[in-house]
């Protein structure tokens, strides 16, 4: 499949008018990018600090329209939707897709966290220094990944369930996966001797990737998904939530109501920079919080208190 490509610079203050036009006459994504940039690396928008903004003050706006789309009617539409944007210095290419995963699955080889976790390509085999009589394998379907271990938040938290299973905590333990994507942690998490999991994203896409990790690992019928709204609102001794700063954030009072008093609780997803704001902010349901790294990104993991300390307002 090919796609159209809409490239158009804007500024910070247009952004989200310059956004709604393009989503509403049929944009299939669209990309932000520091304009000012000298490499695509330096323009990845990556999660901001809390309460910070996201944006920089000259972008590159690209979106994607479907191959068929005329590029002048697109345009027509565009400036009839909205009039007062300037739309003329929109340029647009053909662009081919990818077999994108062919290349993940090229680049995804099988990996080790830990002493016992791995995480294995579901048509590659066993590594040879893997002994599977007491690793804790899980298999994932690249063409549903959503999380595969190749990511430094994934491998931080995978490490840290790795760590508890070695503690004996992870034993017939039920274990909550907060924005669970893939599945992968929750996977791990019975994998290494949890007895449930339940995993929560409001993305149907990423629960139906969990579910059906879940029955390629035969562990169908110990994970459970559901969204935020369906949870069940119970307590758990294991808690690991794997998305980002902002949402940490605003879902730390949540989160702390999910862990059990003397539970544990990994928080991923972090940038190196935003970790204190975090840590001040778990405080008052947290004890022996602690920071692990790995390239740019940070882990935090506590116990729940017995006795929460004075909540600061959010």
């Amino acid at each position: 499949m090919s796609y159209l490509e809409l490239v158009l610079p804007c500024t910070e203050a247009d952004q989200s008018r310059y956004e709604r036009a393009l989503e509403d006459v049929g944009a299939l994504s669209v990309t932000l990018l520091d304009a000012n940039a000298d490499t695509e690396d330096e323009c990845a928008i990556l999660e901001p600090g809390v309460g910070e903004m996201p944006l920089w003050h000259s972008l590159t706006l690209t979106a994607l329209f479907p191959e068929q789309i005329d590029a002048l009617a697109l345009l027509a539409a565009l400036e009839a939707f909205d009039p007062d944007l300037n739309w003329s210095n929109a340029s647009f290419r053909k662009l081919k897709d990818r077999d994108w995963t062919r290349v993940w699955l090229d680049q995804f080889k099988p990996m080790r966290f830990g002493a016992r976790t791995w995480v294995v390509p579901w048509d590659q085999p066993l590594p040879a220094d893997a002994d599977p009589s007491v690793a804790a394998i899980i298999r994932l379907d690249p063409g549903l990944a959503f999380g595969s271990g190749t990511h430094p938040t994934t491998s931080l938290c995978l490490n840290w369930l790795d760590e508890l299973a070695a503690q004996g905590i992870l034993q017939t333990a039920q274990v909550l996966d907060f924005g669970c994507g893939s599945g992968i942690l929750a996977l791990a998490a019975l994998k290494l001797g949890a007895a449930v999991a339940i995993g929560v994203d409001n993305d149907p896409q990423a629960l139906i990737a969990t579910s059906d990790n879940a029955e390629r690992n035969g562990l169908g019928d110990r994970l459970r998904v559901y969204t935020p709204e369906d949870a069940p609102h119970v307590r758990y001794p294991v808690v690991v939530a794997n998305i980002l700063a902002s949402a940490l954030d605003s879902l730390a009072e949540t989160l702390a109501e999910r862990t059990l008093t003397g539970g544990r609780i990994a928080l991923s997803g972090i940038l190196r920079g935003q970790e204190q704001e975090l840590l001040a902010r778990y405080t008052p349901w947290f004890e022996s919080l602690n920071i692990a790294t790995e390239e740019d990104w940070v882990r935090i993991d506590g116990i729940r208190r017995y006795r929460t300390l004075d909540t600061p307002s959010p």
